[in-house]
């Protein structure tokens, strides 16, 4: 059954590229979002994280879970999923060698 899905593809191949505009709606650049089947999703993701060098990308898609949705990420990130206790969260990690500081707004 076609579900909504969302991928953010950021530095990837021009070829990558039109293969996900093939199927899903490029609303801004490095966003895609359509409606697909599974195994066209599944294909999309595969070849995507088969492809991937320098970039990295995210895959948003509805589940019957808790959260209504579920999210597979593929190359370097500063962003991890964690699952704690069946929800998935997000762990920012240390950019190598910095001193973030929080600055007020």
């Amino acid at each position: 059954m076609p579900a909504m899905t969302v991928i953010s593809a950021t530095a990837v191949p021009d070829h990558l590229r039109g293969a996900l505009t093939r199927w899903l709606l490029e609303v801004t650049p490095t966003l895609y979002v359509g409606t697909i089947s599974t195994r066209v999703r599944t294909e999309l993701w595969n070849n995507l994280t088969a492809c991937l060098t320098d970039g990295s990308a995210v895959l948003a898609y509805p589940t019957n879970n808790e959260q209504g949705f579920t999210l597979h990420t593929a190359g370097p990130q500063r962003r991890e999923t964690v699952d704690f206790d069946g929800l998935t969260l997000i762990a920012f990690q240390r950019l190598p060698g910095s001193q973030e500081i929080a600055k007020p707004c």
